[in-house]
């Protein structure tokens, strides 16, 4: 086997490296197999592979794996694989870029201020579940449950259920029970739940978020692009900050020693929500796969 570039970046920072979500970006085509093992030799929450080096239909094909499994769509990957083709591939700066991934094409625009954007597909609303099961996976009481807002299953390409919590003490308690997430989620298209509030540890950012999808060989996500994606059309579903139009802030990671920021838009158009969610991207290495 030839010799394959890859990259190591940190997505949704908060202005530095070593903040963010980590992800490894390879340059090529090797089997789906091979793919696989690389994702768990790096092991983190995804790494992607940029399988060819020209646009195939005004975009570039993409495929994300877990540790564990490929997936269809993520979203710190997005940002962080348009931010190494942009720089390793295309060579110079440019507005906007399109990854081909199965659950479609999802454009990546390049802002001024250097955040990155990417625009989500229209969320999906799933099932809602009451917050005696998702008390037993998260190991916490009911009550720390907003009860204003509904516990649902949300999907913007990637399925999470999203639980609004009344604190930040709540939020920071809740802890994974894998055999009862399995046991409740199972039968569902959810990998995990996302949990949010109102409270920050930073006043300038609007809501808290956990991202806790141990599921597929990921520990407690530092930045997730796809859950943040659907939580923005379910604040603007249920109205959370009192409006069909939302641009805030997104605080995560704090928990797990990564803070990391993402940037949430969404607005209701018509019968559908359109999500953007952006971020920040850092180089941090890159280097050579060795040749068997």
């Amino acid at each position: 086997m030839s010799r394959m570039e890859f990259f190591i970046v940190d997505v949704f920072t908060v202005g530095r490296k070593y903040t963010g979500n980590q992800l490894a970006v390879y340059l090529g085509n090797p089997p789906a197999s091979l793919m696989q093992q690389l994702a768990k030799e790096i092991n983190f929450s995804e790494t992607t592979f940029v399988t060819a080096d020209r646009p195939e239909n005004g975009g570039y094909n993409v495929r994300i794996f877990m540790p564990e499994v490929e997936v269809d769509f993520a979203g710190h990957p997005v940002l962080g694989t348009a931010y190494v083709i942009q720089r390793e591939i295309i060579g110079h700066p440019v507005d906007a870029l399109t990854l081909n991934l199965p659950v479609g094409q999802i454009p990546v625009s390049f802002a001024d201020d250097g955040v990155l954007w990417m625009r989500q597909n229209p969320p999906s609303f799933g099932p809602r579940f009451s917050a005696a099961e998702l008390a037993q996976i998260l190991n916490v009481e009911e009550k720390d449950f907003d009860p204003r807002f509904p516990i649902q299953e949300v999907s913007t390409g990637l399925a999470f259920v999203l639980a609004p919590m009344v604190s930040l003490e709540a939020l920071n308690r809740a802890w994974v029970n894998l055999n009862r997430l399995r046991a409740i989620l199972g039968a569902h298209n959810a990998i995990g739940p996302a949990i949010f509030c109102a409270e920050t540890l930073d006043g300038r950012n609007d809501i808290h978020v956990r991202v806790l999808d141990d599921v597929y060989g990921a520990p407690e996500d530092p930045a997730t692009g796809s859950a943040n994606g659907c939580i923005a059309a379910y604040l603007v579903e249920h109205a959370y900050f009192g409006s069909d139009k939302i641009s805030i802030r997104t605080e995560q990671g704090y928990k797990i020693g990564r803070p990391s920021l993402l940037h949430l838009e969404a607005k209701r158009a018509g019968a559908e929500i359109e999500v953007r969610v952006g971020g920040r991207v850092e180089m941090v290495a890159q280097g050579q796969l060795a040749a068997d």
